[in-house]
């Protein structure tokens, strides 16, 4: 039997993904209930952002794979760079500093386990 994961994503969500990376290490591999109870309680900012991910998730695997929700966890969930925004910051004597504001794509996959 073929082992089916369904996949949400989230683009140019406006947070660093390192920081979103860190709150992805944490559900990954458990099961939806798990993560979505983590994801309430953790006080980071691409915590909100993923929760939805993962309900986006979760209604993909059931609406189009027929997957028992029950059964489902979080086989695969990465956040890779988006695109940079540069932005300027006025220095001493005549300079500018360059402040890179950074965004994220995550990707996240459910599937049923065995």
């Amino acid at each position: 039997m073929e082992n089916k994961e369904a996949k949400a994503y989230l683009r140019y969500v406006r947070i660093a993904p390192r920081k979103v990376q860190i709150v992805c290490d944490l559900i990954r591999g458990k099961d939806v209930r798990t993560a979505a109870a983590i994801l309430m309680q953790t006080p980071k900012a691409a915590s909100e952002p993923l929760l939805k991910l993962l309900k986006s998730a979760s209604a993909n695997a059931e609406n189009n794979f027929g997957m028992d929700t029950a059964k489902l966890y979080v086989c695969e969930v990465y956040a890779t760079p988006g695109p940079i925004l540069k932005r300027m910051m006025p220095r001493a004597q005549g300079r500018a500093y360059r402040i890179n504001k950074r965004s994220a794509h995550v990707t996240l996959a459910v599937a049923e386990k065995a």
